[in-house]
């Protein structure tokens, strides 16, 4: 399921950059394929919960992320903007949760969940049409990400999304210091010496 999750990103990202309708259409299968295969084991996960009350209040919030991919069939309605920005958010929750359960260490888990943070948010700027092409938002993304580096494009949703990266890039510059401090720190094996 880990792999899936990661793997569902990119067919996010696939179905926002695609333009031929059958490599189109292809990524919205595999996404639906997906989609289904997540509520599934979501499904499974409740039945067999040994208490379902606990489970509930501890996995609310993944019914949401659930349920915001449906919203595709919005597609008729005005909410089409909204659907494609819940799917892209859907995706990146999944794939940072799938990437934490991949990967054990702290910075394995850092880049991982790193690069879905860059992916996600480069994806929700080119929706959101804060940038033309998508090379420069994954650009100016990814720069924001990691050294909090101000967003070129205008308007509020970049604004908003320049806050919440510059935040991250303080998370990810303190658990490297403090991963790099607690490598120097730790006393060396005992040799025998």
């Amino acid at each position: 399921m880990g792999v899936l999750g990661i793997v569902f990103l990119l067919v996010v990202l696939g179905q926002v950059l695609a333009t031929d309708p059958a490599t189109v259409t292809g990524f919205a299968v595999a996404g639906w394929v997906l989609w289904s295969v997540f509520v599934a084991e979501f499904v499974l996960r409740a039945v067999v919960a040994r208490d379902r009350g606990r489970f509930w209040a501890r996995n609310w919030w993944q019914l949401v992320f659930l349920v915001v991919p449906f919203l595709r069939f919005a597609r008729a309605l005005a909410l089409l903007r909204f659907a494609r920005v819940g799917s892209v958010l859907s995706a990146a929750v999944r794939g940072s949760r799938s990437a934490g359960r991949l990967l054990s260490g702290r910075i394995g888990w850092l880049l991982a969940v790193t690069a879905v943070v860059v992916l996600a948010s480069s994806q929700l700027l080119y929706v959101l049409g804060a940038y033309a092409g998508y090379g420069e938002a994954l650009h100016d993304a990814a720069l924001a990400t990691i050294a909090a580096e101000p967003l070129t494009a205008p308007g509020t949703p970049a604004r908003i999304l320049e806050v919440l990266l510059a935040v991250y890039s303080v998370a990810v510059f303190a658990t490297l210091a403090g991963a790099l401090g607690a490598f120097f720190l730790t006393p060396a094996a005992d040799t025998g010496r």
